[in-house]
């Protein structure tokens, strides 16, 4: 089951990450994206293990590209980065499959 739309209340702008070129990160075209935004700070693990400081988390759908290191403009204008995008999927049971997008 997808994530119902009329929860996605929120809409963001991803530039996921492509790769490292020779001037430093490179991003793709930007992207809006729906989303449910929760701009509640907490503490997670980045994909190295270590622990960070998680300003926000948008649920989107699993189909959003959205890599680790990716760029998002949020809808209050500030910019920041994702630090991992957990795949939450219910493998056919009765849940809002989505990706937790956590952000910097």
């Amino acid at each position: 089951m997808r994530i119902p739309a009329y929860l996605l209340r929120h809409q963001i702008v991803v530039e996921p990450l492509l790769g490292d070129g020779p001037y430093g990160p490179k991003y793709g075209d930007p992207v809006t994206v729906r989303c449910f935004l929760d701009e509640q700070t907490r503490t997670v693990r980045n994909p190295g293990g270590d622990e960070v400081t998680s300003s926000s988390t948008a649920y989107v759908r699993l189909e959003a590209d959205c890599p680790a290191k990716s760029r998002v403009t949020l809808p209050t204008g500030r910019t920041t980065t994702v630090i991992a995008a957990l795949r939450r999927d219910g493998a056919g049971l009765a849940t809002p499959d989505h990706l937790e997008v956590q952000l910097l």
